[in-house]
């Protein structure tokens, strides 16, 4: 079975005549009727029943003919994309709640933006981040490993057949707004933030604990309250005094300077840890043009807050 013959009995179909589709086709009748016989031949089943009247399809000859159209609709969607000069970019990336992941799709976009492209980012719980890159639903995935969820989720890429390429290693900030009674401190602890409600995005399911976003999420916390996106933890952050844990990397552009990221605080207890902010890959695969550029673009958001002299200058 070829796309050709495909397209002989759609256009059968839609002419109603072996006459009439020859006609439209520019074949001799013979011809169509020779390569419709072959294809019935091939299938083990009559697509049309012949009349004086024309064509007629038969029951099977319906069903085969649904499915027909949605492939050859395919096929054409696919040959307009891959016409020449007609090559339209598409890119997509998976990220946990980052700012600085919008900020290099940004970037990005503007160095494309004059050619046909179809981009996507996707802000979405860890789970979906490693999903979407395994099923090429992305092309790059951005999250973050520490000492608590290293094991777990680095076996789950290892059976997804992902690799994780490191971009810069951070430790805890406490994000507050402006106006947070914490907000001016050089350092903050467990103690200081525990009269304060703790955000974290929501991930739901079983273990979901090692696929928190919020770096020291294993640690007690009196109050918590589970989100879902950004835009709602700095409405919270300002009208209740709430707190997240980050990574101390803040985009002023996105979401403005009235957000301050404070240094956390071990003690004996409480102790600090690492958290290195990555992408996900398809093992063995190469990145696409844009692919490169968005991590160029994610290199140059990403430095750690410990190497600058600014520490709330950059992104969430």
């Amino acid at each position: 079975m070829t796309m050709q013959q495909l397209s002989y009995v759609l256009t059968i179909e839609r002419e109603g005549s072996l006459n009439k589709a020859a006609q439209a086709l520019y074949l001799s009748q013979p011809s169509l009727s020779n390569a419709l016989r072959d294809l019935e031949q091939e299938l083990g089943i009559t697509i049309f029943e012949r009349t004086s009247r024309g064509v007629t399809p038969t029951a099977d000859g319906l069903e085969f003919l649904t499915r027909a159209r949605a492939l050859y609709q395919q096929y054409d969607i696919l040959r307009d994309e891959y016409a020449k000069g007609k090559v339209r970019r598409k890119f997509s990336v998976s990220t946990q709640h980052y700012s600085f992941a919008v900020e290099a799709f940004i970037s990005t976009m503007k160095q494309f933006g004059s050619k046909d492209y179809d981009f996507a980012i996707l802000e979405t719980k860890t789970r979906n981040v490693i999903d979407d890159v395994a099923n090429a639903r992305a092309e790059i995935g951005i999250l973050y490993l520490s000492d608590f969820n290293r094991r777990i989720l680095t076996r789950q890429f290892e059976q997804a057949d992902l690799t994780f390429t490191p971009l810069v290693d951070c430790k805890a900030y406490a994000y507050l707004y402006k106006d947070h009674p914490l907000a001016g401190k050089k350092s903050v602890s467990i103690e200081d933030l525990s009269p304060y409600p703790c955000l974290m995005f929501s991930q739901g399911g079983e273990g979901s604990e090692y696929y928190a976003e919020e770096i020291l999420s294993d640690l007690h916390y009196p109050r918590v309250i589970h989100t879902a996106d950004r835009a709602t933890n700095l409405n919270l952050m300002r009208g209740l005094n709430a707190f997240t844990l980050c990574s101390g990397i803040l985009s002023r552009q996105l979401n403005g300077s009235e957000y301050v990221a404070v240094p956390f605080r071990e003690d004996e207890e409480h102790q600090n840890t690492v958290m290195t902010i990555g992408y996900l890959t398809r093992t063995g695969s190469s990145l696409s043009d844009v692919g490169s550029v968005y991590v160029e673009e994610l290199k140059k958001y990403v430095t750690s807050p410990d190497d600058t002299p600014e520490p709330d200058s950059h992104d969430e």
